[in-house]
């Protein structure tokens, strides 16, 4: 009997435009394990912090990517919805990877392609948790293109801007999209065949209401 391989929903896009919101909407609808990829860069970047690690250094960012200690853990964070969490020395930073330094480091170690390649590898290790709802920036494009689930989420500058706002965040999002996709290795781009949903005038719900149902009309029936 051939196993089945587990699904994964690829869910790309900029800055701000919803990513984690609503793949965590579609992981707790499908019953998927949802997982994170921004935040496991965000991780090294604030274990990068910790250490004094010269984050403009390529090659020292490099080196404590290969030599850091982790491992990963499947928990429900909310009522019917797991995630996978990256672990450094079995500690998950939570709520350190949210700060502003963090955030200005992530955008550096995360154009590192050493950096990319353990990401890469690390990230399509998270299917033995079963099928994903997994967001970034390029997951349809590098992690899992073989994927049939492709979406890439996007909203006008001025609208994520003034989402990132109400969060509390000052954020240059132009700036962060031309880093993002102006990177040499894995830039932020439009997956094949990944349906595009500009949800500027959109809620999650709505959005998510629309991933849901092109994701249930390609599901093969159970």
């Amino acid at each position: 009997m051939k196993t089945k391989y587990p699904i994964v929903i690829a869910i790309d896009g900029t800055s701000a435009s919803g990513k984690s919101t609503n793949a965590k909407l579609v992981a707790k609808a499908l019953g998927y394990v949802y997982v994170d990829t921004g935040a496991m860069y965000r991780t090294l970047a604030w274990y990068c912090l910790q250490k004094s690690v010269d984050i403009h250094d390529a090659k020292a960012v490099a080196a404590a990517c290969r030599k850091w200690k982790t491992s990963f853990e499947c928990v429900e964070v909310k009522s019917h919805l797991r995630a996978v969490h990256l672990l450094v020395d079995g500690y998950f930073p939570d709520n350190e990877i949210r700060t502003a330094e963090v955030s200005g480091a992530t955008s550096l170690i995360a154009a590192v392609p050493k950096v990319r390649d353990w990401m890469k590898k690390k990230q399509r290790e998270c299917i033995q948790f079963g099928d994903l709802v997994m967001e970034g920036r390029d997951i349809g494009t590098n992690v899992f293109p073989e994927t049939d689930y492709k979406f890439y989420l996007d909203a006008k500058l001025e609208e994520r801007t003034a989402r990132r706002a109400a969060d509390g965040v000052n954020e240059n999002l132009a700036a962060r999209d031309q880093r993002d996709s102006q990177r040499a290795s894995a830039p932020l781009m439009i997956a094949l065949g990944a349906k595009v949903i500009n949800n500027s005038h959109l809620t999650s719900e709505q959005t998510s209401g629309l991933l849901l149902k092109e994701i249930r009309a390609r599901l093969p029936a159970q």
